[in-house]
Order: C-alpha cells, then sequence, then structure tokens
C-alpha cells in the first residue's frame, strides 16, 4: 500500500441512506431505513451512517428520529450523521430535533461553486461557517465538514481550498470530508490532490467520497487509500446520484485482498444486506456486479469446471463462502461435462461416459436455443434424456382451479398425488397462486405434519430470446428451516401455471432429498 501504510485501519461511513437515496427513482420510507440502519450497524458493523438530509419531508424527519431513537437505546448515536446546510440555525435545529448528534455540513469546496452558486466571497462563506459550528457547539451537535466540489476545487482553484481549510483547522471539526462531487476524478488525481492536503494537514482525519461518472469510483478510493485519507464513504450496491457512489462490496474485497487494508466489515453479510438493499430500492443487482451479483460464483466454461476438480485452479482469493454465498457450476452451451459433473456431485447422481454424453447434448442443445437451466432443472432433464428414473416424479399435480372474482380472494383448490396417495385441499389467498400455494401447506404442515419452506424470491420474466406472447419464466427461490435455499424454474404461457409448475419441482426435490 506505499510506504507506512501496510494494515492500516479505514473508517467505512456508508451512505446509503442520504446519498444512496439520491438514485433516480429511489425513496425508502421511514421503516426500510431504519431496518437497513439496523442492518449497517449491527450485521455488517460500518464505523458510521450518514442516514439523511436535513430539512427535506415530514418523513425524513420521521426516519431520522425512528434511526436516532434505536441507536441511543444501543449506544450507537455516535455512529449516526445527517447532511446539513450552511443556513444558519435551521439545518441544526433540525438535526437537533431529531436526537441526532453529528452534523456533516455541507460548505464549498470550491471558488466557483462559492461565488457562483452561493454569490458570496470566500471570505464570508467562512464566517457564515464558523457561525454554524460555534451554533452547532452550544446545541452539543459534533461537525464533519464536506468540501463540496472538493476535486473541482484542487483542479482549478487550490488556493480557493486551503484558504477554507485553514480558517477552519482548529475549530473542532472532527473530520474533512473530500467529495469527488462531479466524479471527474482519476486514480493519478487523487493521488496528487490528497497527497497534498495530507502533506499540508498531517493532523487531520480525511474521508474520501467517490462518485462513479466515469466508472472510476472504487479506483479512486484505493488511491486515496493509498495516499493518506482513512475514512472512506460507500453505498450498498454503489447506489447514488448519476452514475452512483463506489460499492461497499467491492471497496471491502479490494481494500483486504490488495492492500492489507483493516477494516470492521463483516463481509459475511455484505450479500444479505446488498439483497435487503436491492429489495427496498427497487434497483435490480447486475448479474455481474462484483461480489453480489447472481452470476458472479457461477462458472460457466467447463474447462474452468475441470480447473476447480484439479487442485481448484480457477479459483481465486474472493471465495463465495467469504460473502456468504456459494459457487455454482451453471449448465448450458459451453458447460461441458465438468460443470454437469460437479452439479451431479452435489445431488449425489452418477453416470457413465455415453450416459454423459446424452445427457452433455441436451444441455448444450438447451443453451444453444437460450433456454436456461439450472442445477435443479439437471434430474429432469437425465429423466427425461435417458428414459429412466433419475428422478422419481413422486408428487404428481393431478388437478386443481383456480379463481378470482372482483372484490372477493382469490381462491385455489387442487387434487394432488404424493407417493401414491392422494390428497385434496382448498384456500384463499392474496392472488391465485398464494391460494394455491396456501392449499399445499395445508396439506403438507397440516394433514402430513411435515415442513414447507418459505417462498423466499419469486420473479417472473420472459426466457433470453422469448417473446412477450409467448412463454413466460416462473423462478423461484425457497428457503428451508436449515438456511438452505433452493431455486426451481417453470415454463409456460400462463404466469401461475409457470409458478405451479417450479413448485412441483421443487416438491419433488424434497421427496429425492428423503428417500
Amino acid at each position: 500500500m506505499g510506504k507506512g501504510r501496510k494494515n492500516v485501519k479505514i473508517e467505512i461511513m456508508d451512505c446509503t441512506l442520504r446519498d444512496g437515496e439520491q438514485t433516480c427513482g429511489v425513496s425508502f420510507v421511514p421503516h426500510e431505513k431504519l431496518i437497513i440502519a439496523r442492518m449497517l450497524l449491527e450485521k455488517l458493523k460500518v464505523d458510521r451512517i450518514e442516514i439523511g438530509s436535513a430539512r427535506v419531508s415530514g418523513g425524513e424527519f420521521k426516519a431520522a428520529k425512528m434511526i436516532c431513537d434505536w441507536a441511543a437505546e444501543r449506544d450507537m448515536l455516535q455512529k449516526v450523521e445527517i447532511l446539513g446546510f450552511v443556513d444558519g440555525h435551521a439545518s441544526l435545529d433540525w438535526i437537533h430535533s431529531a436526537g441526532c448528534k453529528v452534523i456533516n455540513l455541507l460548505c464549498k469546496g470550491s471558488l466557483k461553486h462559492c461565488t457562483c452558486q452561493l454569490k458570496k466571497t470566500p471570505e464570508q462563506h467562512i464566517q457564515d461557517v464558523l457561525k454554524s459550528i460555534q451554533y452547532a457547539d452550544q446545541v452539543g451537535i459534533d461537525v464533519n465538514v464536506y468540501l463540496e466540489d472538493w476535486s473541482n476545487g484542487m483542479k482549478d482553484s487550490p488556493e480557493y481550498v486551503y484558504q477554507i481549510m485553514d480558517a477552519l483547522l482548529n475549530t473542532g471539526v472532527k473530520r474533512f470530508m473530500l467529495p469527488d462531487t462531479l466524479g471527474i476524478l482519476n486514480p493519478l488525481q487523487t493521488i496528487e490532490y490528497i497527497r497534498k492536503m495530507v502533506k499540508r494537514y498531517p493532523h487531520v482525519q480525511f474521508d474520501f467520497h467517490a462518485h462513479n461518472d466515469y466508472d472510476l469510483a472504487v479506483s479512486n478510493v484505493l488511491a486515496a487509500v493509498l495516499s493518506g485519507v482513512k475514512g472512506l464513504h460507500t453505498t450498498i450496491n454503489g447506489l447514488g446520484e448519476r452514475a452512483g457512489n463506489a460499492p461497499l462490496a467491492s471497496v471491502q474485497a479490494i481494500l483486504k485482498d490488495h492492500f492489507s487494508a483493516i477494516t470492521n466489515i463483516d463481509e459475511s453479510k455484505l450479500n444479505e444486506v446488498s439483497r435487503v438493499v436491492e429489495s427496498y430500492s427497487g434497483i435490480p443487482i447486475s448479474p455481474n456486479q462484483p461480489i453480489v451479483g447472481e452470476s458472479v460464483f457461477t462458472q460457466v466454461a467447463g474447462v474452468h469446471a475441470d480447473g476447480d476438480n484439479k487442485s481448484n485452479l480457477y479459483c481465486n482469493d474472493l471465495l463465495p463462502e467469504r460473502f456468504g454465498r456459494v459457487r455454482e457450476y451453471a449448465l448450458g452451451k459451453t458447460s461441458g461435462k465438468a460443470n454437469i459433473r460437479k452439479n451431479m456431485e452435489s445431488l449425489g447422481l452418477k453416470l457413465d461416459e455415453t450416459e454423459m454424453k446424452k445427457v452433455t447434448d441436451r444441455i448444450t442443445e438447451l443453451g444453444d436455443k437460450k433456454e436456461i437451466v439450472t442445477p435443479e432443472d439437471l434430474p429432469y432433464i437425465i429423466s427425461d434424456v435417458l428414459k429412466h428414473n433419475a428422478v422419481t416424479e413422486k408428487v404428481k399435480l393431478r388437478s386443481y382451479f383456480v379463481a378470482v372474482a372482483y372484490g372477493l380472494k382469490p381462491t385455489a383448490t387442487l387434487s394432488i398425488d404424493i407417493d401414491g396417495k392422494v390428497y385434496e385441499e382448498s384456500s384463499s389467498g392474496d392472488g391465485q397462486y398464494d391460494a394455491f400455494v396456501r392449499a399445499l401447506r395445508k396439506i403438507y404442515k397440516g394433514t402430513l405434519k411435515r415442513t414447507f419452506p418459505d417462498l423466499e424470491n419469486y420473479q417472473v420474466n420472459i426466457p433470453p430470446g422469448g417473446r412477450s406472447d409467448a412463454f413466460v419464466q416462473a423462478s423461484i427461490s425457497w428457503k428451508f428451516d436449515d438456511n438452505r435455499i433452493i431455486r426451481t424454474r417453470g415454463l409456460d404461457a400462463d404466469q401461475t401455471e409457470a409458478a405451479i409448475k417450479a413448485t412441483i419441482k421443487m416438491l419433488n426435490l424434497i421427496e429425492q432429498n428423503q428417500s
């Protein structure tokens, strides 16, 4: 990490609840903010969280108060921060009323912002900032200072940056936070500018706040660490205004693996928190997003699976278990025998070379058609290709009827054959499929006294290469009592029928594992 920077301790402030909420289309309701705040502090163990901006709305105030009340009960209030403005007493009074003890005061970090936006001289702005800091001290609120547009300030008006720093140096400000507000920096500039700041102010704690406009946020964050900053700002899934901020998962992995930096982050919780934020934000995670993307721990090429069988030749330090995940081996036109064998090992299945070739050819054929083949589909493909009972269908849906009427809850009645015995049941639900699943639960939990997994995730989409007037694909994740998760998919022209097919696949997998 450079001279004197090995094993350095880095403080992480997560801005998902403030800067992340500035993502286009993202708005968290108060209880969602509280849940995310709790996960960030208690599960991920981030050092600090920025939970919102002062004076935005009544909902923002309610969320801030909920989080601050919760944090105060757990002696975590100093970890909670709110963005405030140089507006006399208004922001500070708002923050004080919410119960928060830390303001991140937004000051102008470039001469252009000071003179063109505020229409003030540097001296006038500095006096306004000093008054805000003095009032914060009176009401018992600690102050961190954002130097907004600092990157352009260092580029175009460094003497202004030094002027405001010199004026605030002995005021009791805890941290000076250096934002690349418009995402203009590259790593070489980041190193140059931060080293100038650290050399001139060696005893100041600097944070760096990156934006991703040029897809350089993570690179700039690491350059900042190399140059002497002690704190970094991140968001979950890289949420943030415009192109977003530096994603916490990527920053954490690179800090640890490439620079031996020390943080308090619990890596095993990154994926869990990522999925919650994905759900609440409505912003889907790209499948190839490092660390948290659905596909990043899935080997597709057969040669990779073969290499993993031979001393883990295609594994790196990013072991999925670090992040609460497992490695998977995709099935498609490039998968080959090695991927299939890897998946069969987990299912306890064995095939001879002739059988393996037949199954491989079928999976390749499906891959050419852009069909999605999951490990859970493999037993069915084997059964279909080899015409034997590699998977015995112990659960067969004999018939079902679902109905929906205006003003009434949807209902479902079904008849199902489980290991040769027929069961019938009816139920209502919040939708046609929900009614069907509730009827199934009655049979499994009520009649058979057996466990039935929880529906963890449910997605409906047009398969790759499909058409909106053709098939839809239901992809369902099921979570068992032992926290094991399996995914099944069903394909049909009708959405409910596709989901029911996926459900029957899941039930047969249960029966297979119990036999």
